[in-house]
């Protein structure tokens, strides 16, 4: 009888397992070769990062939770990594690509990535994070659908698009680099890309997308260019707002969106107009002189070119800030899990602490230098998440090097030195970026969405909190600062990691406008945080060393 409940008892158990395989989430495997390629994207050949041989990099097209599994092998002359925007790699910074969580990929090897979009929908990119490679391609888009049980709040399309919009430089990365290091800065952009195309705009374009008359079609929007606010817009169509960075959004109908760097938009198109051709059109804001390039649209069937005329874009900032301001989180459609978005009141929570951001810009022994709070971000050899693993953090940087509230002489002379906040897990905290310079900002964290609940011009105060919007605020993981402007935003500090607050603007992030927040593990317990992957590099002051105990369960 004991053998037989024993044998029962396996039998059990061996179902269990089995259960707990087929209940795991898909896996996909890709394989990316980086290499140097020559393109003319401006009618100059020059030389940019190709992924498999293509520019833009592969669309990554997933579904939430999916394991998403990418070797990468660099065939550049230089170090080289991705990171991948907006998606928050819960309790994962291992895999963020970011200087400051991984060793770089050394020319003539490899690494895997191994992340999940975790409880996530939406649209994202990803980009090289090392010098300023971004410059040269080596970005993409990436999608989120949402799992088929859980339902979106609009009809099926009948395809889904991808734009990739940016300004863009004919000189090379290498050469940009150089303008950087030698105290210089990228001056205006030579031209503006559509998915790494600038239109000629005389009717021999090719098309990039055919649409069918009547159908509608999902149109994710990405700025993934260096430091422009771009304007998107269709000839005779409006885009129907859906979604934004990963929150689903009331549905408002524009007849043009202002993308500042490193922001996507979810839009819905309904091919409703005429069978003809129709020119998509990015032109910068906030610049001078206003670029433009167009990329085509085509109706099956149709018959005429585009006009020439095209729409106008909007002038001025006040406009863009009037934009940001209509956009609301959908508060009754379904999250990535099955659970209405507005079931988490953020704005009933107390806040724990607050941080004021203010970037500065000056010279440091002759040279440029961006700052916050008075400290010029500099990576150190070793990756600063690297360090504290290996309990090393006093050989490599200090905590708190800033205050959260800085005074005026406190921002007046600029420090060169890594830059992290220590932030207490699960804390809820409110983050000001106060802009007092004359250009248009943009800030991200990685690792976390945000609400952005305002901005605002002026200087914040405290008082400022009671113009905050504390019912639908969209969350989100980037938000722009005009000139003389100042934005909030409101978050968890839930999940542990080092994760990388930077100007999405790539000259000044290499220049130093970025930071990072440690979020520790009180107990070193993996229902917080995951060990170190096996297969992570190790350089700096801890190559070749011996990892450390890992974590216990949870």
């Amino acid at each position: 009888m004991r053998g037989v409940k024993l044998l029962a008892a396996c039998l059990y158990l061996a179902a269990a397992a089995t259960l707990v395989v087929r209940a795991e989430d898909p896996y996909f495997h890709h394989v990316w070769n980086v290499t140097y390629g020559t393109v003319s994207p401006l009618g100059v050949p020059q030389q940019v990062i190709l992924i498999n041989g293509q520019f833009p990099g592969p669309n990554i097209n997933s579904t939430s939770n999916n394991n998403i599994i990418i070797n990468v092998f660099n065939n550049l002359d230089e170090p080289f990594l991705l990171t991948w925007n907006g998606i928050q790699h819960r309790k994962n910074c291992w895999q963020d690509g970011t200087p400051g969580t991984m060793c770089p990929i050394m020319p003539g090897t490899n690494y895997t990535y191994h992340f999940q979009p975790k409880d996530q929908i939406g649209s994202y990119f990803y980009y090289p994070s090392t010098a300023l490679h971004r410059s040269a391609g080596g970005f993409g888009g990436l999608r989120v659908n949402s799992r088929l049980l859980i339902p979106v709040p609009y009809a099926d399309p009948e395809d889904d698009y991808t734009v990739l919009i940016g300004d863009w430089y004919t000189k090379s990365h290498t050469q940009l680099k150089k303008f950087l290091d030698g105290g210089r800065t990228l001056g205006r952009p030579d031209g503006i890309l559509i998915n790494g195309k600038s239109g000629k705009g005389d009717g021999s374009d090719a098309p990039l997308f055919t649409l069918k008359p009547g159908k509608t079609y999902r149109v994710r929007i990405c700025n993934v260019g260096l430091k422009t606010s771009l304007n998107f817009r269709i000839q005779n169509h409006k885009l129907k707002l859906v979604e934004m960075e990963g929150s689903h959004v009331l549905q408002n109908d524009y007849d043009s969106l202002d993308v500042h760097v490193g922001q996507c938009y979810g839009t819905i198109l309904t091919a409703d107009q005429e069978a003809k051709d129709y020119y998509m059109v990015a032109s910068s804001r906030f610049l001078k002189s206003v670029i433009t390039t167009t990329g085509l649209l085509r109706y099956e069937g149709g018959k005429g070119p585009a006009s020439s005329q095209l729409p106008a874009g909007p002038v001025g900032w006040a406009w863009s800030l009037n934009q940001f301001r209509s956009f609301r989180w959908n508060l009754t459609a379904s999250a990535a899990r099955p659970n209405p978005q507005g079931s988490y009141h953020y704005g009933k929570i107390n806040i724990t602490r607050t941080i004021k951001l203010v970037n500065t810009q000056g010279k440091v022994d002759g040279k440029l230098r961006y700052a916050l709070n008075g400290v010029s971000h500099t990576d150190p050899e070793t990756p600063l998440k690297l360090a504290e693993y290996f309990g090393i953090a006093d050989k490599v940087f200090k905590y708190d090097t800033i205050t959260d509230n800085p005074t005026p002489e406190q921002i007046k002379t600029i420090k060169i030195e890594p830059n992290v906040l220590n932030i207490t897990h699960r804390t809820f905290i409110e983050v000001v970026f106060e802009n007092h310079e004359k250009s248009v900002q943009s800030w991200h964290l990685d690792g976390y969405s945000f609400f952005a609940v305002a901005v605002e011009p002026g200087t914040w105060t405290p008082e400022k909190r009671k113009n905050y919007n504390l019912l639908d605020a969209v969350s989100r993981h980037t938000v722009q600062v005009y000139p003389k402007c100042w934005a909030a935003i409101l978050l968890t500090f839930d999940n542990c990691g080092m994760w990388n607050i930077r100007s999405e603007n790539t000259e000044r992030r290499y220049l130093g406008q970025q930071l990072y927040a440690s979020v520790l593990s009180p107990e070193k317990s993996l229902r917080d945080e995951y060990n170190m992957p096996e297969t992570s590099l190790q350089c700096g002051l801890v190559k070749g060393t011996p990892k450390p105990n890992p974590y216990a369960g949870a």
